[in-house]
């Protein structure tokens, strides 16, 4: 037996919603399955996944008005020489350091706001 799809579809353009609403539970209780929105599901995982998130990495967004002062800030914390270091400061927005715990990460942040850096983890 084949469907009618137009038949079907024409029918549900007529229907109300209260006799739509009727037709989902039906399909809920005759099928086992729930009618729920994909989209709050995948908004949950994304939610959970940033929950999970153990490392991050600290980017220097922006060097600001101490440009010294940070350069000299990110050649402590990553031990770079003066023109590597200077390089990486004048490349901003970018990545210091990867792969950190969230306590290191908000320290190193601290330590390069703390020169008039911008900061954000990722």
């Amino acid at each position: 037996m084949a469907l009618d799809v137009d038949g079907i579809i024409a029918q549900l353009k007529d229907a109300s919603i209260l006799e739509l609403n009727d037709l989902v539970k039906s399909i809920e209780d005759e099928f086992g399955v729930k009618a729920a929105a994909p989209v709050a599901a995948g908004a949950a995982a994304g939610a959970d996944a940033a929950a999970a998130k153990d490392t991050y990495d600290v980017e220097l967004t922006e060097a600001g008005q101490e440009k010294v002062k940070v350069i000299k800030a990110v050649r402590e914390i990553t031990g770079l020489g003066l023109k590597d270091a200077k390089g990486m400061v004048d490349a901003a927005p970018k990545v210091i350091k990867e792969g950190l715990s969230e306590d290191d990460a908000n320290k190193l942040k601290e330590q390069l706001e703390g020169v008039g850096a911008t900061v954000t983890l990722k």
